[in-house]
């Protein structure tokens, strides 16, 4: 099964085209354990079996390497933030067969050095696809597109990212073609999506015109979009799911992500964990499963 239809199998599987972000927040989260990394993997544990049993589930999980990396203390031989990682990817994949896990790390670099990283994505974490800055250019990204290839992956590229910086350089207008930066980057990604199925491109909810030319660009093509910025950002998943429609699009191959919004809805106010922190958090991926449709 290729990458394009892992997505439209799990979306079809679990009625849901929500990606929920797995971004831990260690002090928006219940104390459970008092090792962090332990606690981090009990949380979740707890989460999974919760909307296991009450049968409400994402059409994708997206675990950020950052929020556990940044844990590690390589120099004093601790990984606590690696191995609660690691045991996650191990849950995910034994309780949610068929669900894509893409890794979220934005790797981009030199030849040599983007092969070592799609290395790392699809070998050393065994993820199904992997997120990556496309702005180095062709010798840059071609290393994970070869690689995903190998594994029947995707590769996300960013195309119009969500955050307020973006149109600092992704909305510059180039001089020579009258396109600002985020159509060229489309276009560079729909020519990869020829020679390599499953490119696709992230593009942001907080953009919703810019969000509506790219669909509109791909919307021929199988082309996931894999979209951030829903939740506590400000997007919109309803408005999200206009945009497409207005465009034609597939959704089978949408992935609107949801992060903390879903994981710990009461981090926005400041809040603590509520005694009913289960309940919460599935009935919040409950809301967005229904908004996005």
């Amino acid at each position: 099964m290729n990458y394009i239809d892992k997505l439209k199998y799990s979306a079809q599987k679990t009625n849901s085209i929500i990606c929920m972000g797995i971004d831990p927040i260690p002090e928006y989260m219940p104390y459970l354990h008092q090792d962090t990394g332990r606690n981090i993997t009990a949380f979740f544990e707890i989460l999974f079996q919760e909307m296991i049993q009450k049968n409400i589930l994402p059409g994708a999980f997206k675990p950020n390497l950052g929020f556990f990396s940044c844990l590690d203390r390589p120099r004093e031989n601790i990984f606590s933030g690696s191995a609660a990682l690691s045991e996650i990817l191990d849950m995910l994949d034994s309780l949610f067969p068929g669900i894509p896990v893409i890794l979220d790390y934005k790797r981009g670099d030199i030849a040599r050095s983007s092969a070592n990283y799609a290395l790392e994505g699809f070998e050393s974490w065994g993820c199904d696809s992997v997120t990556v800055s496309p702005w180095m250019g062709s010798d840059s990204v071609e290393p994970f597109l070869k690689e995903a290839a190998l594994h029947n992956g995707g590769v996300y590229l960013l195309n119009r990212t969500s955050n307020p910086g973006s149109r600092e350089f992704q909305n510059v207008i180039d001089e020579d073609s009258g396109k600002p930066m985020f159509r060229i980057a489309a276009e560079y990604i729909s020519r990869w999506a020829e020679q390599y199925p499953g490119t696709g491109a992230v593009t942001g909810a907080t953009s919703l015109i810019e969000l509506k030319e790219i669909a509109d660009f791909y919307s021929e093509a199988a082309i996931p979009l894999l979209i951030p910025g829903v939740g506590s950002q400000g997007g919109s998943a309803q408005e999200v799911m206009g945009t497409l429609k207005k465009s034609a699009y597939n959704t089978d191959i949408v992935r609107i992500n949801v992060s903390s919004a879903i994981t710990h809805p009461w981090a926005k106010k400041g809040e603590k964990a509520p005694e009913d922190w289960k309940d919460v958090c599935v009935n919040s991926l409950r809301y967005f499963n229904e908004a996005a449709v």
